[in-house]
């Protein structure tokens, strides 16, 4: 199965490392911190997009 994929200025579903991925699916070893509720920051080159890398482990952003 296909990991899902966002580009940029949509809002981040979880706070997370994420990816960048080039326009191909091949990883560019770079990575950004997104919060929960933010919006994905432009990346480096066009059409390059994300993916989840490793999810924040401190429970924040999961509601009482």
């Amino acid at each position: 199965m296909a990991k899902k994929t966002y580009k940029p200025g949509q809002i981040a579903p979880a706070s997370a490392q994420m990816g960048i991925i080039g326009p191909r699916g091949g990883k560019t070893n770079q990575e950004r911190t997104v919060a929960r509720g933010e919006r994905f920051p432009p990346t480096p080159k066009k059409n390059q997009q994300y993916i989840i890398a490793d999810r924040t482990k401190n429970n924040s952003g999961k509601g009482n």
